[in-house]
């Protein structure tokens, strides 16, 4: 047995010898082959697609060229604020961002904010003084922006804790503070952008302070990216991402119907409303009311429409019912007629306070016109020789307020009174063609008239009546001038507009004492409050049409979509 065994030895020797001291292959490789789908197969991400009419920008929810319900939507998970619309639309403390925020003194009125230690901007700089005083110096200063007379107030900012206690002084009592502070944006990075306030958030956001950050915005596919922001320091979001997807309509519909589509924020008219109600127990909807109301502004600027008589007279032929059928084409906005010159319709405590939307009064427009001196040569009216010759502008890109404003040239022409239609870029009309004009300074390139825009009603409502209708600060000897895109500016009327203000007098006695003046001025003509549709399938959880003034958006931190 030891010899066999011996023997045994010497061959397996042999062979390892054969096998290693040779030139020959070695045997082939055995693989145990895997499916590819193991290796590859990426998880599902938990998302929400919303179907949307635009993506375009801007995005700067301070800017009236931005404004948008896309602006106001991605403002809500990207840009941290101090208060936001509570269930009522009433301000209410930020808690995830903010420790607290006071008036700490009377004389002089002083604010005290403290916020939390941990909140943070995605690339981990902290949110701070800087960017209250950031958001203050260009609100104060630039043109075309919301709510500036509240920022007029401040005097001064001051900090301590490295920058999470900020002090803000006022000049006068503010009771409206509250409404400040909304959507701060990164100072560190946008202080010194090229092209200055111009190009903030013009094309995208470099960094954010919400639950999302933004992954991608593509205007060429019409598509939006938002991620859940990791370094966000509160409850991270349910979901992993979210897709607001542009298409048409009947894509819309089509995509809720499929799935691919989970809700839907648009603006349909009255042919493509069906295509959302056709998809029947599939789906709930709602309307969603925005904060802006569709306008005609009859600037009191140039030699013509200086002239109330003027501006009356092309009141008395427009047809308001016309013009919101024109903007909104029987979609959600046309429950919405706005016959208030500050407070929407939607607003807590709203009250008509101008007259019903009556037929054109062709008799009371023509005489409004011989009184201002004007005579009706071959069909038109003319002074002189020189023809009265409007010039009417909307913003490029805005479909319905290019079409109220064709509409408006349809009814003034009607009427006798020739008009041209100008298109500029959004911030080209409220930046420079309307920007406010000091005395000395020389008039535009191109004068409007008449303008067909959206009118912000958000924050304090004192506020918005100061900034719509208000003069700019008055410094030793000058002369008041306008400091809105109306071109409006008259004393009186800013003696109270002051008063609101500084809570001398409630808002609702100005308005009493304001309105009717206004209405009488003819310097404004509200047509419709601005809303969406609001489309949702029934297997997402947590989307609402949100508080008053926020929108579905600020709900968005509490989506859910069920897995599988």
């Amino acid at each position: 047995m030891r010899a066999r065994g011996a023997r045994w030895v010497a061959v397996l020797a042999a062979m390892a010898c054969a096998a290693a001291c040779t030139n020959a292959p070695p045997p082939p490789l055995v693989t145990t082959e895997v499916a590819r789908t193991q290796t590859t197969k990426l998880p599902t991400p938990n998302e929400a697609v919303v179907g949307v009419d635009s993506v375009t920008g801007g995005y700067n929810p301070h800017k009236l060229a931005d404004q948008s319900a896309i602006t106001t939507a991605l403002s809500q998970v990207l840009l941290p604020s101090v208060f936001r619309p509570g269930p009522d639309g009433t301000p209410v403390l930020d808690r995830t961002l903010m420790v607290s925020a006071e008036v700490t003194s009377a004389e002089p009125y002083t604010v005290t904010y403290r916020l939390r230690p941990e909140a943070a901007w995605s690339d981990s700089a902290p949110i701070a003084a800087e960017d209250f005083v950031y958001l203050w110096e260009q609100l104060r200063e630039e043109p075309g922006v919301l709510d500036s007379a509240g920022y007029q107030l401040i005097s001064n900012i001051s900090a301590r804790d490295a920058g999470r206690v900020v002090e803000v002084t006022f000049s006068k009592p503010y009771p409206g503070w509250r409404g400040l502070f909304t959507n701060l944006l990164p100072a560190h990075l946008l202080k010194d952008i090229p092209g200055g306030w111009s190009n903030v958030l013009r094309e995208n956001f470099p960094v954010t302070g919400g639950p999302f950050s933004v992954r991608g915005i593509d205007r060429d596919r019409g598509e939006i990216v938002l991620e859940r922001n990791d370094r966000y320091w509160s409850t991270p979001v349910p979901l992993d991402r979210v897709i607001l997807r542009r298409a048409d309509a009947d894509g819309i519909a089509s995509a809720l119907k499929s799935g691919h589509d989970q809700l839907a924020l648009t603006a349909p008219d009255a042919d493509e409303l069906p295509e959302y109600t056709n998809l029947g127990l599939t789906v709930t909807s709602s309307v969603v009311p925005r904060t802006s109301v569709a306008t005609v502004l009859l600037r009191p600027v140039g030699a013509a429409m200086a002239d109330q008589r003027i501006r009356s007279a092309v009141i008395a032929l427009t047809d308001r019912e016309a013009l919101i059928k024109a903007g909104t084409g029987g979609g959600p906005g046309s429950t919405f007629a706005a016959n208030a010159l500050v407070l929407a319709p939607t607003a807590k405590n709203y009250a008509a306070t101008g007259p019903a939307p009556t037929k054109p009064d062709v008799a009371l427009a023509e005489g409004l016109l011989a009184q201002a001196g004007y005579t009706k040569l071959n069909g038109s009216w003319a002074l002189g020789e020189t023809p009265l010759n409007l010039v009417i502008a909307a913003p490029a890109g805005r479909s319905a307020y290019v079409d109220i404003a064709r509409e408006l040239q349809r009814q003034l022409s009607a009427g006798g009174v020739q008009s041209r239609l100008i298109t500029p870029e959004s911030a080209d009309l409220f930046t420079t063609l309307l920007a406010p004009q000091p005395p000395t300074a020389t008039a535009p390139v191109e004068q409007v008239d008449l303008v067909v825009a959206p009118q912000s009603t958000t924050g304090d409502p004192a506020t918005v009546l100061a900034t719509r209708f208000g003069c700019g600060p008055v410094q030793a000897g000058s002369v008041p001038t306008a400091a809105n895109p109306t071109g409006f500016c008259d004393q009186t009327v800013q003696e109270v507009v002051d008063k609101a203000l500084t809570g001398s007098i409630s808002f609702a006695e100005a308005t009493g004492l304001v309105e009717p003046t206004l209405w009488n001025r003819a310097v404004a003509l509200p047509l419709y409050q601005e809303a969406d549709s609001l489309v949702v399938r029934r297997e997402m959880s947590g989307v609402s049409a949100g508080p008053p003034g926020a929108g579905p958006f600020a709900t968005a931190p509490q989506w859910q979509r069920p897995s599988g």
